[in-house]
């Protein structure tokens, strides 16, 4: 049996041309269903943030906090004392109620609030600021936590 090389090399180009024809189709038929199905992901936006749920950039936050924002760490309070913006206070999200308690003449007196936590795919600075809307406090989330203010510079 001879082998054609040139042959080989024209057969491998047709199947990769057929993975990347499948790629492509089903790549679009999967974002097609999560656009068409009502139950898809929001695309371009974290899935934490909800309706009512207000996002502040780092930049922004650094501002806020410049005209006397009160900042709240989400994060477990051992997190807290290993590093945190300057000012800010424990309210983490597993001890809700009684760190609430605690701060909660501070937030009455403050100018604004921000929560923050983790960063990407921390939940705990959205379920905080939910919570606080509940109690009639309207606090902000910032966008990315902790590392987003750190990756400023501030």
């Amino acid at each position: 049996m001879h082998w054609d090389g040139a042959c080989y090399f024209r057969d491998m180009a047709v199947h990769w041309k057929r993975f990347i024809l499948i790629l492509v189709t089903g790549a679009a038929a999967g974002l097609a269903w999560n656009a068409a199905s009502g139950r898809g992901f929001a695309l371009g936006r974290s899935v934490l943030v909800q309706a009512g749920d207000e996002l502040v950039e780092a930049a922004d936050a650094g501002a806020l906090l410049e005209r006397g924002a009160l900042f709240l760490d989400a994060r477990p309070r051992d997190f807290w004392r290993m590093s945190r913006i300057p000012g800010s206070l424990s309210l983490p999200e597993e001890d809700f109620d009684r760190a609430f308690a605690e701060a909660e003449p501070r937030l009455r007196r403050a100018s604004g609030i921000v929560v923050y936590c983790s960063g990407f795919g921390c939940e705990a600075s959205h379920v905080v600021a939910r919570r606080l809307r509940e109690k009639g406090f309207i606090a902000a989330i910032l966008n990315e936590g902790l590392p987003a203010w750190q990756d400023a510079g501030l």
